[in-house]
């Protein structure tokens, strides 16, 4: 239940807000959210969308509105319509059943996701057995398991896991890692499985993505001097979750993951004089403008700005979107 705190202009206390550099969306979010927006302009209303373009609820209402219609399926949508794959990535058989219906569909695959796709087929090439490590059911597992056969991967999620996995025969082995991990408890998996299988190379610092790295990197820094951190970023959203676990390791008395500001219960603020104020990589700027607006509505409310990565990537958007 969200309370609502009276506002008091005249009695306000103060309070120092930290603002994480960099957060919210990362390029492949936002290329994914371009491609929605750009085939509802080029071939007009209703663009299917396979799954959550983006795990916002925000983002998602918003292409609702515009035009897009959410599935869960292929089969859900008709052939005559286009039909966009969310940014998490889909396993080899979707656009092969698109294909085979010839319908029109546009890949919004993030580019570091099919990177993760590459190199699966690169090791299973090799003969290698790869260990993905990350979450059961999310959706870019789904689709990286889904680019080799059956029993090609196994699905590694924690340290447990790690010490309990048995190599297949005598299979050499490989490694891949979900995009959007933790990177701390992807450093403790693989430093199980590289104990027992020291022939698996060391870990190179892009295994997770450069913005998830960037945004875990900027909390860290929150964590250790603010009293409470707010992750904005919807509940289904891997990164945006893993935001909160970071920050309470780093030192926050408590943190927080909010839809936007109507979230927030005021109470979480009682004793509070240090706030840190971040972003999950699929949650809109307008969110956090719209928290820090209602936090100076309640505090004499300094806003800092901390210094961070300034990230400069962006991703193409499809050939038939830009002809």
């Amino acid at each position: 239940m969200t309370v609502h705190a009276p506002i008091h202009p005249t009695a306000r206390r103060a309070l120092t807000v930290r603002l994480a550099t960099p957060r919210g969306f990362c390029a492949g979010v936002d290329r994914a959210i371009q491609i929605v927006e750009r085939a509802i302009e080029k071939f007009g209303a209703p663009v299917y969308v396979r799954h959550e373009i983006v795990h916002n609820r925000h983002v998602v209402e918003r292409l609702k509105g515009m035009g897009a219609v959410f599935v869960k399926e292929l089969d859900e949508c008709p052939d005559d319509r286009p039909v966009v794959f969310s940014a998490h990535g889909v396993p080899k058989s979707v656009p092969a059943t698109a294909r085979a219906r010839e319908m029109v569909y546009l890949d919004a695959t993030c580019p570091l996701v099919s990177k993760v796709h590459v190199e699966a087929e690169r090791h299973h090439a090799a003969g290698c057995h790869i260990i993905l490590i990350g979450h059961a059911g999310h959706p870019e597992v789904v689709g990286t398991m889904g680019q080799l056969p059956a029993g090609a991967i196994t699905l590694v999620e924690t340290a447990a896991d790690a010490e309990a996995f048995q190599r297949p025969g005598d299979a050499p082995l490989a490694y891949a890692t979900q995009t959007t991990l933790s990177v701390d408890d992807t450093s403790e998996i693989l430093a199980v499985l590289k104990r027992r299988f020291p022939e698996l190379p060391d870990p190179h610092k892009e295994d997770i993505c450069y913005a998830t790295t960037n945004r875990q990197e900027a909390v860290k820094r929150l964590g250790e001097g603010c009293d409470l951190v707010l992750v904005i970023g919807s509940a289904n959203s891997s990164n945006s979750v893993r935001l909160v676990e970071v920050a309470l390791r780093a030192g926050a008395r408590d943190a927080r993951l909010v839809d936007d500001a109507t979230q927030v219960d005021w109470s979480w603020l009682d004793g509070v004089t240090t706030l840190g104020i971040t972003a999950g990589a699929s949650a809109p700027e307008r969110l956090i403008q719209d928290l820090i607006d209602a936090v100076r509505a309640r505090f004499d409310a300094d806003v800092i700005e901390d210094a961070g990565e300034r990230e400069t990537v962006a991703f193409k958007l499809p050939r038939l979107l830009t002809a």
